[in-house]
Order: structure tokens, then sequence, then C-alpha cells
């Protein structure tokens, strides 16, 4: 009797995914780690004031009363729409002046982006002022 005898066999090479996953994970985390930084702020910007029982007369100046009928009153006197910009730069000797916007709480928000969005306003910072009548 003959016996053939075969070769041994090699031990077959199993592709090692290991490194792979643990790339994976880590590009994760720091995708979660960047992302959570840039969007995650908690300052959105806007800084909110309540006072109550505050006249208008002691509100800071340049001052822009919005009528409930869409009439600009800037610092006791109407101003039309197109001349805001130039209006405001000329009440105030600063650089990038701030303007204070008073408007009824209830008041449509279309209105006040369509006034806000003034191109005369590109170099004024805004700030917005209501009235709260929560009584």
């Amino acid at each position: 009797m003959r016996r053939l005898l075969t070769a041994p066999r090699k031990p077959s090479r199993r592709l090692d995914t290991s490194f792979a996953i643990v790339n994976i994970v880590l590009l994760l985390i720091f995708f979660f780690l960047a992302t959570g930084q840039l969007f995650g702020s908690p300052d959105p910007g806007v800084s909110l004031a309540r006072t109550t029982q505050l006249p208008i007369a002691a509100l800071p100046r340049p001052l822009l009363i919005v009528g409930d009928d869409g009439a600009l009153i800037l610092d006791g006197t109407a101003v039309n729409k197109g001349v805001l910009g130039p209006a405001i730069m000329a009440a105030t000797d600063e650089e990038r002046p701030v303007l204070n916007v008073f408007i009824a709480g209830e008041a449509r928000a279309t209105d006040l982006v369509a006034l806000l969005s003034n191109s005369t306003l590109a170099a004024v910072e805004i700030r917005l002022v209501t009235l709260d009548v929560d009584e």
C-alpha cells in the first residue's frame, strides 16, 4: 500500500478588520466632537433684556419707533424708510451705531424683516425693544 502524503496546509490568512473598525470609530468620535463644538454653542447671538415700567424717554438713543400703521419715528421726528440709514448716521458720531427699534410685541415678523432688510441699515447694529403686555 502506498500512502500519499499531502503537503501540510498553510494556515489561511484572514483579513484583520479590527484596525479599520478602530479607525472608523475614531473618525466618528472626532466628527461628533467637531460638530458639537460648531453647532452646539449655547449662545445664539441674541441677548434678550426684560424690564418693567420703563418710560420711553429713558430708552437709549437713537430710538426708532415703528407705529402700528408702519410709520417710522426716529428720536421724535418722522422719517422715511429710504433715508433711514443716513438719518441714523447723522444722529450719532459712532462708526457703527446701535439702533434701538421699538415695536409692538404682536407686530408681524414679515413687517419687521422687511424694515430691517433695508440696504441703508447695513452699517447699523440693531437692537429690538418691545412692549410686553402680559397683564
